[in-house]
């Protein structure tokens, strides 16, 4: 996948976007560095990095909660995602994507403003928690 957009394919690139790749939620930095630990050598920074590069990429999207924790997720078709709905559970803070619910934005802005993007979260109590 980073290969089919011309860039170079390291060893951190791969193992990060599988591991996203892998789950079913968006998950923290710290989430994928516990999940990473013993598998591949990143530190903080460069793990972080990396996410950023994914993000930047298409590879991924990042989201921000209300414990003000940026979670990513990777897009589940390869390219810049269509911005859509995430849900926020309010009692363990999963956060999941609602591919379906797509977040748009049409009414007119004032002038001079420039449209870039639009956070939509629902939030109330997953299946577990319910």
């Amino acid at each position: 996948m980073i290969r089919s957009i011309g860039e170079r394919v390291t060893s951190g690139r791969v193992e990060v976007l599988s591991m996203l790749l892998a789950e079913q939620r968006a998950v923290t930095h710290h989430e994928i560095e516990e999940r990473l630990r013993g598998k591949h050598k990143l530190n903080r920074v460069t793990l972080y990095r990396v996410l950023e590069w994914l993000n930047e990429n298409g590879f991924a999207h990042k989201l921000v909660s209300d414990d003000r924790v940026w979670r990513f997720r990777a897009n589940t078709h390869f390219s810049q995602s269509e911005q859509h709905a995430h849900f926020e559970c309010l009692r363990c803070t999963k956060v999941i994507c609602l591919d379906d619910i797509k977040a748009g934005y049409s009414l007119p802005l004032p002038a001079g403003y420039q449209f870039r993007e639009i956070e939509l979260t629902v939030k109330g109590l997953c299946a577990a928690c319910a």
